[in-house]
């Protein structure tokens, strides 16, 4: 892959007025405006991160997450850039010094496409086809669908979510530029078939990264003895990815501290070691002198420390491996590559969460209503869009927007406007239109 190629601001469905101009902004600033206003990145704000959404404690929601990762993204993005001129001076293109823009916009794009609840939510339509009452429909499909449905991914619909042309929306969906289209796919490759259970893009959707990995220069690997067709990784995935991680993981710590899940004592060790005892005690001394007292203060102060420090070595770690970046070759992520004192550190703190945080009461009673939430919406929509003659499937029809194709004639595409129309709600609609189709709330009471 050629940083020249790599870096195209064509847009998809748009190609035809690829050379017009609007305004002064670059065309990946129009990519990071145009998601900004959009009624996808506003409804993130009331979809669950990890912990419940805030009472009387703001924790992170998908929307704040989403705006950090963006921020740490643009860093990231910079920096190489500038490790890149430095290294090819005048022979890279102009456009490759937007990498930080491009970055910046994936990032806000990268969870578009998560459900209502988190995980969970992925889960519950997952498992409506595979263990609820919706097996039978594996008959009435094809495979490639079966596996799209049966593996729904947040990462895949975010994909489907800016490129799908839904009813009266133009051509190419949100017409992103390609560069930053192809920053989102993490998993290059469609569902049928692919491994660990991850996947970029539904099969109704394979032909649009298909046309953008040609245009792009990214490369096609070598069929494996599935025969399904997978890609290279898109260079920019990589700092997409490394914010992400960064953010959750020490975010979350934070996170957890607030809500008491986490002691100040153990939230200071677990950020401490990240840094050798030269640096932990500067950062002591800079507390110290800042006369910081609060402990929110301190622990943001160190938080903002750490970040700072996975910034710089991810983007070592991406300089460092750039070539095999380049060739598709190289393999992990951007975090496991970094020096063993703050690899070692991340890895405790991603060992802490998983037993202490995202195993705590407040999430596991998350998941949970929000699985049956989930679960009932997927059980009495699809009954509806099968029995549409029927007076109650009349009505739940109705509640769906007209940009969702529920009345089509083909069976696929109305399984796919309900999973749509879905996993599109926040929490609180969600809940909502729960407690209303099941009687436990009536408007005029």
């Amino acid at each position: 892959m050629e940083w020249n190629q790599l870096i195209s601001n064509c847009r998809l469905g748009q190609e035809h007025r690829h050379l017009e101009r609007h305004d002064d902004r670059t065309e990946f600033k129009r990519d990071y405006d145009r998601l900004i206003f959009s009624a996808p990145f506003r409804r993130l704000q009331n979809k669950t991160q990890v912990f419940p959404l805030p009472g009387s404690v703001f924790v992170h929601n998908r929307l704040t997450h989403s705006l950090e990762v963006a921020s740490v993204g643009m860093s990231l993005g910079n920096d190489i850039y500038q490790h890149l001129h430095e290294r090819y001076g005048d022979a890279l293109s102009p456009l490759v010094s937007e990498i930080g823009q491009i970055v910046a916009a994936a990032c806000l794009a990268h969870d578009l496409g998560n459900p209502p609840f988190g995980h969970s939510g992925e889960k519950a339509i997952q498992t409506f086809f595979t263990e609820g009452k919706g097996g039978y429909l594996q008959k009435k499909v094809s495979p490639e669908f079966w596996e799209d449905i049966t593996r729904f991914d947040g990462n895949a619909n975010a994909f489907r979510l800016l490129t799908h042309s839904f009813k009266g929306r133009r051509t190419g969906g949100f017409a992103m530029t390609y560069s930053t289209l192809a920053s989102i796919v993490k998993y290059p490759y469609p569902s049928f078939k692919a491994p660990k259970n991850k996947f970029g893009f539904f099969s109704s959707e394979q032909d649009n990264y298909l046309t953008i990995a040609q245009r792009l220069g990214i490369p096609q690997i070598t069929p494996g003895a599935d025969g399904q067709q997978r890609w290279a990784r898109y260079p920019l995935v990589y700092l997409v990815e490394a914010a992400d991680d960064i953010c959750y993981e020490i975010m979350d710590l934070e996170d957890a501290f607030k809500l008491k899940i986490l002691s100040f004592d153990e939230t200071m060790d677990l950020m401490m070691a990240f840094f050798d005892e030269t640096v932990q005690n500067h950062i002591r001394q800079r507390i110290s002198d800042e006369e910081l007292t609060d402990p929110n203060e301190k622990i943001q102060y160190l938080r903002a420390c750490v970040i700072g420090k996975l910034e710089n070595e991810c983007t070592h770690a991406f300089i460092s491996h750039e070539d095999k970046i380049l060739a598709g070759t190289f393999t992990g992520s951007l975090i496991d590559h970094i020096s063993p004192l703050q690899h070692d550190a991340y890895v405790r703190c991603t060992k802490i969460s998983k037993q202490r945080i995202y195993r705590s009461r407040p999430v596991l009673d998350v998941e949970l209503s929000g699985y049956r939430i989930m679960a009932t919406l997927m059980e009495l929509m699809v009954e509806a869009i099968e029995h549409p003659e029927r007076y109650y499937s009349q009505q739940l029809i109705g509640r769906v927007s007209s940009q969702y194709d529920i009345d089509s004639p083909d069976l696929e595409t109305r399984l796919m406007a309900v999973i749509d129309y879905i996993s599109g709600m926040t929490d609180v609609y969600a809940l909502d239109v729960y407690q209303k189709i099941c009687g436990i709330s009536l408007p005029i009471i």
